[in-house]
């Protein structure tokens, strides 16, 4: 099995969150999904699992913070170009996220852009020019 990533989220509305990941182009796997969890798939290596609050209390010792007042994590999901940078950011806001959390960045060689999902979840979205960057 190859190394991989499993990200949980604890989420208000299991239905609204699951839609909102869609529309940003997540893709659902049905086999672990059910009425507490969607498992969302990114890529091969990375998954989602959305989970209302009550399911994801069951995996953790710690209060659930509210992801509105209460920074937890900052997920940032690499895009291929800078228009699916801001494809990725104008879905979020249309799907019931927030687009804009902060100014975007413009390097040239990376561009950065950022947005919230409906539950306050905080995401960046970007684009990197691997040989301009010197990498």
């Amino acid at each position: 099995m190859p190394k991989m990533i499993y990200v949980g989220l604890p989420v208000t509305n299991l239905a609204v969150s699951t839609q909102f990941y869609e529309a940003i182009g997540f893709k659902i796997d049905e086999r672990f999904s059910d009425d507490t969890t969607s498992t969302m798939i990114w890529s091969d290596t990375i998954t989602f699992q959305l989970q209302t609050h009550d399911k994801f209390k069951g995996w953790v010792s710690k209060a659930v913070v509210d992801a509105r007042t209460t920074s937890e994590v900052l997920l940032t999901l690499s895009q291929e170009t800078r228009n699916e940078v801001d494809s990725i950011v104008q879905a979020a806001a249309e799907a019931g996220g927030k687009a804009g959390t902060r100014a975007p960045i413009d390097m040239g060689w990376l561009y950065n852009r950022s947005f919230e999902d409906p539950d306050g979840h905080m995401f960046e979205a970007v684009w990197l020019d691997m040989k301009r960057a010197g990498m």
